[in-house]
Order: C-alpha cells, then structure tokens, then sequence
C-alpha cells in the first residue's frame, strides 16, 4: 500500500510588530540602495518616492495601540502582503547595482514596473485603512457588529466607513462578508441608504460591477445598488453621478440571469428621475432595454419597460425607441407579460400615442387596439385600466378607431360599469372616451345606468381632476339626445336635484363653472314632454335659470326658453312655483 500523506499546515506567522519592524528596517535599506543603482535610474527614482511616502504611512500605523493588531485581519492580510513585495523589490535593486548582473534587460524593466505598481496598490491600501477609522477603535473584529436601532448617527456612520474599508482592501471573503453587511443595513432601514451615500465609496461599488470580479461579488454588489437606487433621492443621485447607468447597462446587457434583473430594477430606479434619463440614450442604453423587454425573464421585462416608459418622455429617445422595434414588444407585452409589465406597457404606450400620429399609426398596425381591449376586460388592477383608457382615448382621434369602439357593445358597457365604479380618474378618462363614440340611439339606451354617475361627478368637489366636469357634462349631454333617456334621468329624483342644486347661484360653496348644469338642463328639455319640463320647475331649476340668465351665464336664456315653452306659460309656471 502506498503511504498516506497529509498536507503540512502553514508555518505561523510571525507576530505582526515583528512583520512591521522588518518592512521598516527594508524600507530604510531600500532608501539607500535605490541611490546606488546602474541601470533603469529614472524608475527607480519613482519608487524611492513612494518608499518615501511609505514611511511616513508606517509610522502613522505605529502610533496606534499595537496591542489590537493581532485582532485586525485587515493588517493580518496587509502586512505580511507588503513585507514580500518590499522584498522582491530590494532583491531588484541588489540586481540593477551590479553593471555585469545578466538577464534579459525588458525583462528586468517589466519586473522593476510591476513591483512599482505593487507598490502603489499598498500606498493605497494603508491611506484607505489610516482614513477610515479602524485602528482608531478598540473592536477590530471581521465584521464589526451592527449598531443597533438606538444607535447615534455617528457610530452607524463608523461602522459604514469600516465596511466600505474592508470590501477595498480585504480578499474576495472580505468582500463578501461586508457586502452580507451592507446589505443588512440596506434592507433594516431604508433611511440607511441616505448614510451609506454619504460615508462610503460609490465609485468602488460601481466598480465591483465589472466583470472581472468574481460572480458572487458582482451579484452581492448589483443587489446593493439596486437597493440604494430605490430607497431614496440622495443614494439614487449618489450612484448615477458616479457612473453607475452605465455599467448597471452593461449587466443588463451581458450579464446572468440574476445579474440583468438586479440591473433592470436599478435602471428603472434611476430613469424615474427625469434629469437622468437622457444618460441612457448616451450610453448606447437604448437597445439593451427593447431587447430585455423583448426577451428578458418577466421580472427583468417588467422593470425594462417601466425604464422604457420613463425614457420615453424624451423627443430625441422616442425616436430611437421607434427605430429599435418598441412599439410590437409594447404591444406584445400587453398579452404575455405579468400584470405590472403589462400596467408599465398600456402607460408607455399612451405617452407614445400622445407624442404623434405615426406612434398612433404604428400601434394600430400592430394591432394595439385590440390588445388594449382585451386587456381592459381580463384586467382588474386601477392602474392598469387607468392606463389602458388613456391608451384607447388617444387612439380614438382615429376615425378608423372610432368606428370600432362605436361598434362594440362590450366596449360600451365596460365604459358604463367604469363610469359607475371606476376611480375618479378612470370615470374622467371613460367619459371623455364616449364624448368622441357615434353611438345609435339603442345603444345610449344600453347605457343610460350610468347618467346618475356622470350628474355625480359634475358636483362641487374641488380635489376632482380639472376637465372633469366638461367632460361628465359632455358625455351626458350625448346620451340624452336619445329620447328614452331624458324620460330615464328627470324619473331619478336624486339626480334632478343635484342638477337643480347645482345651478342655485346662492349656492356659494359651489365650484361648479354653471354653464355645464345649464348645458345638462338644456339638453335635457330639449324635444321633452311638458311633464319632463314640469318636473325640473317644480325642483327649482327654473328660478335658478332666469338668474343665470340675468348674469349673462353662456346658454341659461336658452335654456329658460326651452323650460318655459312661451312667455305666458313662464309667468303662469313661476307663479306656480313661488305659491
């Protein structure tokens, strides 16, 4: 039987006071000996700068209490790392004092430029450690633990500081245990990312997005961005002035599966800002995100179209949009995608179809139509529907479009049951909708449950969206050319009164402009029966109209001639009215 063998462990390390007197003692000899070399004088005249500069480093170092540094993995890892480099590099010097030293002479100038840069990289790292903090405290663990709930700002910010301090100068376990952190405290408190904005490096985390760190890393550090780009102004401001639109680009271009979603949902985070949007365009964005929209995974489609919809505000990237095929994915989307890609893809394309006719044009073409409608009748969530109306009312400038909304009975029906329980958006965009439809007098029939609706809406509520009642008053103004409805509406005592209510010129809390009441009144006696007439003057309406009237109110002189009939039949109604 062969032996077994077993592997030796490591040799300890010497204690990391003896590791820094050796690195103090090689740097002086360095010092000294980079003054005697032959050859490559100018080089080393660089490194005995940033000797220089590590001594002074050092000797900050020394300052602290020696007594924890056998604690800090940081200076466990660092210092061993330098005493070698220092090595190598006073080997290189021995070589370049001596004229008949052989080897290759790029060789050597490789060499002596690699432990140059090695060199600056432990400048780095020793000014990174000095300026965070760390040997200031007495706690040097891996991961200092997380200040709790009730902790002051300023340890929060230390412990911040002492993270970002070991994802620069830690190995790729030091990286992952902060990030772990990092995103600890991202995900406890939102109001967190406004502080990690502030104390730690953005520009460095950006970086951990590149693809030559290793994976877990990258995802680690993708999840991180995308939770400060979604938790507050401050950190989302933070992470775009410093370049992350475009990397977050690049993952959602190339990266895994895992990696475009992260991405996808920082892009969107940062689009929804107007003053970045723009930037996409510039980093050639434009592209990646139809493509994700195209063919992404759903969480990554879902967030790449509410990118797209932001971005499509902009002129310049509507165009761009247009070029890249956006329109069939939107479309497309509106069928296969989930229920918030499909909310993202109706409200990207009403702003499309509001930017002009070939965006109108385009949508028909590809069926756009007849997938919103679709989805107005599968769907249940406001905003989808909100969305999916304001989509069909811009379309509805088509006359081709008009024809088949017209036609549709469901349609109309969807539209009454909106105008009846719909937010109030969604019954101003729905009856803004059938003011535009060429409906038979069957179908306004079809539709007349929701006149007390739209009497409703045209009432005095100040927080209701501006337009509102023109276009209540209007909608129902063409469902009473239809004679069956004007009987329908004065039998609905509670709507009458509210008409009635409204056109009362004492009635000071009212913010109802009155010549839509009239409008209403108007069309309402317009070709009625004397007992339709009657009802509304027994109400009120018409004392209220003459008064109108005398305010030179648009349309309530016609209205009174319409309510009186004549003359002798207005003084004997009045007299009626007042006994």
């Amino acid at each position: 039987m062969h032996p077994t063998t077993t592997s030796s462990p490591p040799p300890p390390q010497p204690p990391l006071t003896q590791t820094l007197s050796l690195i103090n003692h090689l740097v002086s000899l360095l010092l000294i000996s980079s003054l005697a070399v032959k050859s490559f004088i100018g080089r080393w005249q660089s490194i005995r700068t940033k000797l220089t500069l590590l001594s002074s480093s050092l000797s900050e170092i020394s300052d602290f209490d020696t007594s924890t540094w056998s604690e800090n993995p940081l200076l466990q890892d660092l210092l061993p790392n330098l005493l070698t480099s220092l090595q190598k590099t006073y080997s290189l010097s021995q070589q370049c004092q001596n004229p008949t030293s052989t080897g290759g002479k790029l060789l050597m100038q490789s060499d002596i430029d690699m432990s140059s840069a090695s060199l600056s990289a432990h400048l780095h790292d020793i000014d990174l450690l000095l300026k965070s903090g760390v040997l200031n405290r007495q706690s040097n663990a891996i991961v200092l633990s997380q200040p709790g709930p009730g902790s002051a700002k300023e340890e929060l910010g230390f412990f911040i500081r002492d993270l970002f301090t070991r994802l620069q100068i830690g190995g790729i376990e030091f990286k992952k245990k902060a990030l772990d952190s990092l995103l600890q405290i991202l995900n406890e408190d939102e109001k967190t990312s406004i502080l990690v904005a502030k104390e730690g490096d953005m520009r460095y985390l950006i970086h951990l997005l590149d693809n030559n760190h290793h994976s877990s890393v990258r995802e680690q550090a993708a999840v991180a961005v995308s939770l400060l780009v979604s938790s507050s102004d401050s950190s989302r401001k933070c992470v775009f002035e410093e370049g992350g639109l475009g990397p977050l680009l690049r993952l959602l271009e190339t990266g895994s599966m895992y990696l475009k979603e992260k991405a996808a949902i920082a892009i969107e985070a940062i689009t929804a800002d107007p003053e970045n949007s723009w930037a996409v365009s510039a980093y050639g964005g434009i592209p990646v995100l139809v493509e994700t929209c195209r063919s992404g995974s759903p969480l990554a489609q879902t967030h790449a179209v509410g990118a797209v919809k932001n971005v499509s505000a902009i002129d310049e990237i509507r165009v761009s949009l247009a070029e890249e095929g956006i329109v069939p994915v939107l479309v497309q989307l509106l069928t296969s995608g989930n229920s918030f890609a499909q909310e993202k893809a109706s409200n990207c394309l009403w702003i499309l179809a509001s930017a002009g006719e070939d965006f109108r044009v385009s949508i028909l073409q590809e069926g756009g139509l007849q997938s919103l409608l679709n989805l107005l009748d599968e769907s249940s969530n406001p905003d989808t529907l909100e969305h999916v109306l304001r989509s069909i009312y811009i379309l509805s400038r088509s006359s081709s479009t008009i024809r088949i909304l017209s036609s549709s009975t469901s349609f109309l029906i969807q539209l009454c049951d909106a105008i009846k329980n719909g937010t109030i958006v969604i019954q101003q965009i729905s009856a803004s909708i059938l003011c535009n439809l060429s409906m038979s007098d069957f179908q306004k029939r079809s539709i007349s449950s929701c006149m007390g609706s739209l009497v409703k809406m045209m009432m005095n509520e100040s927080s209701k969206p501006v337009g509102l009642q023109e276009s209540s008053a209007q909608a129902l103004i063409s469902l009473l050319t239809a004679k069956t409805n004007r009987k329908e509406i004065v039998r609905d005592e509670k709507s009458i009164l509210r008409l009635v209510q409204m056109l009362d010129p004492k009635n000071e809390s009212s913010v109802v402009n009155k010549k839509y009441p009239v409008s209403v009144v108007s069309a309402i006696v317009a070709g009625s029966s004397q007992s339709c007439r009657n009802k509304i003057m027994s109400a009120g309406g018409y004392s209220h109209l003459q008064k109108l009237a005398e305010m030179d109110v648009p349309g309530a002189r016609k209205a009174c001639q319409r309510l009186s009939g004549n003359r002798l039949k207005n003084i004997f109604s009045s007299r009626i009215w007042k006994e």
